[in-house]
């Protein structure tokens, strides 16, 4: 009888917590089906059926040849730099620990727009190139960075932080005791790194390529300056220029099968593999002392990464803001540091809560819900953000209006606009485009954790929230930290849905930087891009640092 009444007890409280899981992921996807209704609703319109005769064929393949592009670069360049810097010790490698992250400060289009100016024919490149060779025009090659490779390119150096942070959590928390184990059993270093790190970091892997992958479908402003068709730009052009909410709908739902397709994939060839840490020796062995010719070889492939995708991108952006810069640079700046930092921490914390609310109802329940329903809030990070900026004012304007209507009448007076005149409507479009980040960084982490450690903790007499508060959240703290940076980031850095969603006079700096630079105001627009990065480089070393800090505990 006892055993029975337990059991049932159990299973109502892994119930409510299934329930609360619904609700959140209903919540967040709300806005994505709120667009893709239109699919179902409106027929096949005039500009899909065009779209599909002419564009069609090269937004599939420029789209699959930057998937398998960045996905390649993004991978290689994230496991090699974290496996340098956790495993091995050689010059410099401190200082790379944290300056790796810092691309993640540089938002895409900025670095399209400093490459491009860079690169160009009376950039200075070429123009050295000429005056010290003597050359004239037609008189040699160079390469055009506004294509699909300079597009791959540019995504692959501003993007590799994603795997590279996690990457790297997850080489930290590998037990020491499996690498000497691996050693034991005649593997040198490549052999425990391909045999034993590498698969047990999979998990990692595959969490930092799917952000990255999702970011780069999502993308915009890039493709649009380097003018590669892709899915994303047949959207805006059929949302925003053609006005055919149907047929963008339409490249939306194809934009998401490849997201489909790219994660069905990969949890098909995963199997029933698992990559639990079992081992009771935490951290990672004492890093090996590199010759000094292998060590400046280590140092140089992960200087270059950090060259590439912020010192150079943003030292140009420097010199050009000392040069001239925007005129108004001033209080006003503070004002729109402000509002990007405010809107950053907000989403970035409710963001960790609900990722870790969703994976952990996930790992206990019974049935296959819980994950079905993480894929799904996961596939909005692969949406653009404008797309996203739509699909919640079309129900949130809805619930403004019943709400004003409701307060007059109950109080006689206007309220205005409760959700969308602040920052609410802002902030539950942030979470419906970037929960993925924080969710793919939580379960990443947490499917480390072997299951035995919630048997014991129930044996201790813990309830699931005692466990995840005691138990899970303690071995989390790093991911769980990482999980906030990369939401931070990424907020401080969105445009799309910032621009269509935003309160009236309520700018933030990638606003003020768009304007400016879709003008060719660069040198202007430049003050503005080089305070997203200051704003944004604070609390990434102070995080990064706090991570790092607790990594070394362990070791």
């Amino acid at each position: 009888m006892n055993n029975k009444g337990g059991q049932a007890a159990t299973s109502l409280r892994w119930s409510s917590l299934t329930v609360a899981a619904v609700i959140i992921a209903a919540l967040i996807a709300a806005p994505v089906l709120s667009v893709f209704s239109n699919v179902f609703t409106g027929g096949t319109s005039d500009t899909w059926t065009h779209l599909s005769e002419t564009v069609l064929g090269e937004f599939v393949f420029n789209t699959v040849v930057m998937c398998v592009g960045v996905g390649l670069g993004v991978a290689s360049i994230g496991v090699t730099t974290a496996w340098l810097t956790t495993m091995l010790d050689f010059p410099g490698r401190r200082f790379y620990e944290w300056a790796l992250i810092l691309p993640m400060a540089v938002p895409a289009y900025v670095m399209a727009y400093v490459y491009t100016d860079f690169l160009q024919f009376v950039g200075p490149v070429q123009t050295g190139l000429r005056e010290l060779f003597g050359w004239r025009a037609g008189d040699y090659w160079f390469p055009d960075v506004r294509t699909v490779g300079g597009a791959v390119t540019m995504f692959m150096f501003v993007l590799y932080p994603y795997a590279y942070i996690l990457v790297r959590a997850a080489f930290l928390e590998r037990a020491g005791g499996m690498l000497e184990a691996g050693r034991s059993l005649g593997l040198g270093p490549w052999g425990c790194f391909l045999r034993v790190s590498l698969p047990l970091a999979r998990p990692a892997v595959v969490a930092g390529t799917a952000l990255a992958l999702m970011e780069t479908l999502a993308d915009f402003g890039t493709v649009s300056y380097f003018g590669v068709q892709t899915f994303t730009t047949g959207i805006y052009r059929a949302w925003f220029s053609l006005g055919d909410r149907v047929a963008a709908a339409q490249l939306a739902a194809a934009l998401l099968a490849f997201v489909v397709i790219v994660l069905s994939l990969e949890f098909a060839s995963r199997g029933r593999a698992r990559f639990n840490n079992t081992s009771r020796q935490q951290g990672a062995p004492a890093r090996r002392r590199l010759s000094p010719g292998w060590g400046l070889l280590a140092s140089f492939a992960c200087f270059m990464p950090l060259l590439l995708g912020f010192l150079l991108p943003a030292g140009l952006l420097l010199q050009m803001a000392f040069v001239e810069g925007d005129a108004q640079f001033g209080p006003r700046f503070l004002q729109l540091a402000r509002n990007s930092f405010v809107l950053a921490a907000v989403t970035a914390v409710l963001a960790v809560v609900l990722a870790v609310v969703l994976a952990y109802a996930a790992r206990l329940a019974r049935s296959s819900l819980p994950a079905a329903l993480n894929r799904i809030v996961g596939l909005g990070y692969a949406v653009p953000g404008s797309v996203i900026a739509v699909g919640v004012l079309i129900p949130v304007t809805r619930l403004d209006a019943w709400l004003a209507q409701a307060w007059q009448a109950a109080f006689d007076v206007n309220p205005g606009l409760i959700l969308t005149g602040g920052i609410a409507a802002l902030v539950y479009a942030y979470l419906a485009r970037f929960l993925a980040v924080a969710l793919h960084a939580v379960e990443s982490s947490l499917g480390k954790i072997t299951p035995s450690m919630d048997d014991a903790a129930r044996s201790l007499g813990f309830g699931k929230w005692a466990t995840l508060r005691r138990v899970h959240v303690p071995i989390l703290r790093g991911s769980l930290l990482s999980a906030a940076l990369l939401v931070f980031v990424d907020v401080m850095k969105e445009l799309p849905a910032t621009l269509v969603i935003r309160p009236f006079n309520f700018d933030t700096l990638a606003t003020q930087a768009h304007t400016l630079a879709a003008d060719e105001r660069l040198t202007e627009a430049s003050t503005a891009a080089l305070t997203i990065v200051a704003v944004g480089l604070l609390p990434m070393i102070v995080l990064s640092r706090q991570i790092l800090k607790a990594s070394r505990r362990k070791d």
